[in-house]
């Protein structure tokens, strides 16, 4: 564009310059009209015609104070974004801690293995994760399910509590335990299999097997060379409502429900105590599993008692209420013809 417009002014192939244009003015006098009409055109071009070679002047020398502010103006940049990154990092950290908090209080939760009463199903020292949402909807443990739970009370009045000799490591644990990134050295809860739920009746006579509402377990999660009942068989046990049954799968090194029949309960644990099912393993890495239901919980007969009961009870109310049904049907029908 830059040549087309000086092309337009000299009207002639020469150089354009201070001589050229005060000897033109001296032999005319008076610009011509062709020359007016060029300035027009030229003016058109540039656009507006408003501007003089001296804003284009001065147009053509600010990119260049521009370009010479911007490596400054980028310097101060860079430091502002580092400065606002290191006031923000605490904030981060704390938002992180109490998004940990929320999630062991409502979510999750990593539990420890402190003993083999689990064995071969879970190792000592693995790390369990903890479903904590479901009971909060209302959803009580189930049979063959491997909970956690709250001692009920002298379950573990001789289990010494684990912790480390150095006071940094106590401080580092109490405070990843609190906010859910650590199991907790202080509180002692236990990990178990339900084998009963409320109403069921539970029995294990001789070597076994171990028998709920008459049905026999076929149980390959017990410690390899264990008998089902151990060596603590049980007569039949009627589990009381909102308690379940608890057995550790290594029968002989397990003081599980059976150990403690004598107490308030008969051995059975509070639904209310139980902090939530263990649903994988989540560490050591070579270990990881879930721990699904065994298929022997879903025979057949199991649970005959409870689930028929619901259906039976809501047929015969459907039964009892149809005359009523009928009688509304029939007044709202004679309403309408009157």
């Amino acid at each position: 564009m830059g040549d087309v417009v000086i092309g337009a002014r000299s009207g002639a192939g020469e150089p354009e310059g201070s001589g050229g244009r005060a000897a033109r003015s001296a032999e005319s006098g008076a610009p011509s009209a062709s020359v007016e009409d060029t300035a027009a055109q030229t003016a058109d071009e540039h656009g507006d015609g408003t501007e003089g070679p001296t804003g284009g002047s001065s147009e053509s020398h600010r990119p260049d104070a521009e370009s010479a502010d911007q490596p400054e103006s980028q310097a101060a940049g860079k430091q502002r974004k580092q400065r606002s990154f290191w006031k923000e990092l605490p904030i981060l950290v704390g938002i992180a801690l109490v998004l940990a908090l929320v999630i062991k209080t409502f979510f999750v939760q990593a539990f420890s293995i402190p003993s083999e009463s689990m064995q071969n199903t879970l190792q000592v020292g693995d790390r369990v994760l903890v479903d904590k949402l479901t009971p909060w909807f209302g959803a009580e443990p189930e049979r063959g399910e491997v909970v956690v739970f709250h001692d009920p009370g002298g379950w573990l009045n001789d289990e010494p509590t684990p912790q480390s000799s150095n006071s940094f490591v106590r401080g580092v644990q109490d405070v990843l335990s609190f906010v859910g990134l650590m199991p907790s050295a202080n509180e002692k809860d236990l990990i178990k299999r339900v084998i009963a739920v409320g109403g069921d009746t539970v029995e294990c006579e001789g070597t076994g097997p171990v028998k709920v509402n008459g049905v026999a377990l076929n149980e390959p999660y017990v410690y390899q060379g264990n008998t089902p009942c151990g060596d603590h068989p049980f007569d039949p046990v009627k589990v009381p409502n909102g308690r379940i049954w608890v057995m550790g799968d290594h029968r002989a090194d397990s003081l599980d429900s059976r150990f403690h029949m004598d107490q308030p309960g008969g051995g059975t644990v509070p639904v209310g105590n139980v902090i939530g099912r263990a649903f994988v393993v989540a560490w050591p890495v070579g270990h990881w599993s879930t721990l699904s239901v065994p298929n022997t919980f879903d025979q057949k007969g199991l649970a005959a008692a409870a689930p028929l009961a619901p259906p039976v009870a809501g047929a015969v109310g459907a039964v009892a209420l149809l005359p009523l049904v009928r009688r509304v049907r029939e007044r709202r029908g004679g309403r309408k013809d009157s």
